[in-house]
């Protein structure tokens, strides 16, 4: 999670995709499967993602044409700091897809909300929700410090991760054997706009994994993730990410590839989703429904206030 990121949207994140309480959205359905058996469905709802396509398509990135000569992989990542000056009103990606969660996922946030309340208080989730905050945003610190000064990683042991603070130990013993793989970094916690989209949003990392330029997301569990499934709106907002940065005149090259990395607190090998150009081509429509969504409900709010200013 990051400083600049709206709390909120940060928080919700947490919530979908750390697991650091034995109560939440994800195994409360499955106690209800459990308790009461399965839900038994009804006819497939009309707006499963599969089905859906934009209403109108937006080039994930720019054409070879239009490109600029590409910038040399050598020299200091690119770090560009959120400025909201004259760009107030530009939503972010996490808060898009935070006001356009599907009704299931905000059933199950919501109720896991109330279930955490119960058991810790109103002021003991604050401090929890807190706690999870700045614990994400000292995991993304550390992270980006290591891939910027090109620390070694290979064949490290437990014991040497003592260098970094208590909280995150784990997580970086973790993602390790990421680490290792891990070359030419070339942004790091880097604001991202798409001009023609309007939107905007701060990636995590791009560099070669593994060969292969990334723009890479570092998630924290402590539920094992090994599918990409698992990882709920995350493709989307990687994709979101890359498109802006391919429409952003800022950088002179192209993204098409992705990766979701899941880092475990207990130190247990992190799982490294890897998204393929054509996987984050199927998420970049995705995100295009969502920010269409979006679009929509803040238009229809917009108006109904304009109404009321009128009827008054």
């Amino acid at each position: 999670m990051h400083a600049s990121r709206p709390t909120h949207a940060s928080f919700r994140e947490s919530v979908m995709s750390s697991r650091v309480s034995s109560q939440n959205p994800e195994n409360l359905h499955e106690e209800d499967e459990h308790l009461y058996g399965p839900v038994l469905k009804g006819p497939a709802p009309s707006s499963r993602p599969a089905m859906q396509v934009p209403k109108a398509m937006h080039p994930f990135s720019r054409s070879p044409e239009t490109l600029e000569a590409e910038e040399p992989e050598t020299g200091p990542a690119t770090r560009i700091l959120l400025n909201r000056e004259g760009r107030s009103s530009v939503p972010s990606v996490t808060r898009i897809l935070q006001q356009t969660l599907s009704t299931e996922q905000i059933f199950y946030l919501e109720r896991w909300k109330r279930r955490m309340i119960a058991e810790l208080g109103e002021d003991g989730f604050k401090e929890y929700s807190q706690n999870l905050f700045n614990q994400g945003k000292l995991f993304h610190s550390v992270v980006e410090d290591v891939v910027v000064s090109g620390a070694t990683f290979q064949k490290r042991n437990p014991s040497e991760t003592s260098e970094f603070p208590p909280e995150v130990q784990g997580y970086m013993q973790s993602i390790s054997h990421v680490l290792e793989d891990v070359t030419a970094v070339r942004a790091t916690e880097s604001t991202v706009h798409h001009d023609a989209l309007n939107y905007l949003g701060i990636l995590d990392c791009v560099a070669r994994y593994r060969g292969v330029l990334c723009l890479i997301d570092w998630k924290t569990s402590e539920k094992p993730k090994p599918f990409l499934s698992n990882t709920y709106d995350n493709p989307i907002q990687v994709a979101a990410y890359a498109g802006a940065l391919n429409n952003d005149s800022n950088y002179k090259y192209q993204v098409e590839n992705g990766l979701i990395v899941v880092a475990y607190k207990d130190g247990s090998p992190a799982h490294a989703h890897q998204l393929s150009s054509e996987l984050m081509l199927h998420y970049w429509n995705t995100w295009l429904i969502r920010l269409e969504k979006f679009t929509e409900k803040r238009s229809s709010h917009a108006r109904a206030i304009e109404q009321k200013g009128l009827d008054a």
